[in-house]
């Protein structure tokens, strides 16, 4: 579902070869040998990342020249007729040529993607594993949108308690638990510590996000905490840092952000959520998978019930 609305927004519905550019971008991912040894020419020759990536860059290409055989309007809504006008008008400090528009691209789906997934289905797991959580965040998305076949983007701002449950589910399960790698410009020195020039360090949001130091009751799934609290994920409170911070601070936060609450709102609005029958509440397993997006490892089914008539498309 996020990948398709990821789809709509780079590449819009008129797009022969998008299902199978999204075909070779499910495949392309995981561990990679040419990482490891990147001067080797015959490792990156029969890597099969290498050629997934390839796969994926030339139906994107295709993608490309199939938009600038189209009529072209002053400008379209979707990312890749924006690139494509601003190839175009021209007016920029550097080229805009197609393999940057790809490269750019490329980018949108592998950041934006899997990390918004990721967090729906944590966000998910824990309202069905805190049912007073879901009931109250249940209430006000129902009782707010009350007559409305669907909720729209704009319509998010009159929520409330679900931008606090969007926040807690940030603060327990960031996407990606190590934040990228920065690089120490100079040497200098930290809490007594001596980082040198050219040090790599990672930060991890993880830990700090679940430091009892900084957090009363750390490990519990408790969205009122930040009702009453200015703490917040944009970057400038370091101990809620799920996005990053600083002049790196991931440039997709607002894309991100709304694909999570939209579709999370859209979700408890349409649909009554339970576990399994038999299953109970202690059972639901909320272990986590090693890697670099933070993944739920075992996915339990939960079912779910359409409300008020609601008929799915």
């Amino acid at each position: 579902m996020i990948n398709d609305v990821a789809a709509r927004t780079v590449v819009g519905d008129r797009c022969k070869y998008r299902d199978e550019y999204m075909h070779e971008l499910r495949l392309f991912g995981g561990f990679n040998l040419a990482d490891l040894y990147p001067s080797s020419r015959l490792v990156r020759r029969f890597s099969a990342a290498a050629r997934d990536a390839r796969r994926c860059q030339r139906n994107m290409y295709r993608i490309i020249h199939e938009r600038e055989a189209m009529p072209t309007p002053e400008r379209d809504e979707d990312l890749l007729g924006v690139l494509l006008w601003l190839q175009r008008e021209g007016g920029l400090q550097f080229a805009l040529t197609d393999e940057i528009v790809s490269t750019v691209i490329w980018d949108i789906f592998s950041a934006g993607s899997e990390s918004s997934s990721t967090i729906l289905v944590w966000a998910m797991s824990e309202l069905v594993k805190n049912p007073q959580v879901m009931h109250k965040a249940q209430l006000e998305v129902r009782e707010t949108f009350k007559g409305q076949d669907k909720i729209n983007e704009g319509d998010l701002i009159k929520l409330r308690y679900l931008h606090l449950v969007n926040k807690e589910t940030l603060r327990l399960h960031a996407s990606a638990p190590l934040l990228l790698p920065r690089e120490c410009r100079e040497s200098c020195q930290v809490m007594g510590y001596d980082v040198p020039k050219g040090t790599k360090l990672f930060v991890n949001v993880w830990a700090i996000a679940r430091d009892t130091k900084l957090w009363h009751d750390a490990e519990e799934f408790k969205p009122e905490r930040f009702e009453s609290s200015s703490i917040d994920f944009r970057g400038n409170d370091f101990e809620f840092t799920p996005f990053g911070a600083g002049r790196r601070i991931c440039p997709g936060i607002t894309l991100g952000l709304a694909n999570l609450e939209l579709a999370l709102a859209s979700f408890l609005y349409h649909f009554d959520w339970a576990l399994p029958d038999g299953v109970k509440l202690e059972e639901l397993d909320m272990a986590e998978a090693f890697g670099i997006a933070l993944r739920k490892k075992s996915m339990l089914w939960i079912k779910a019930k359409p409300y008020n008539n609601f008929i799915p498309h």
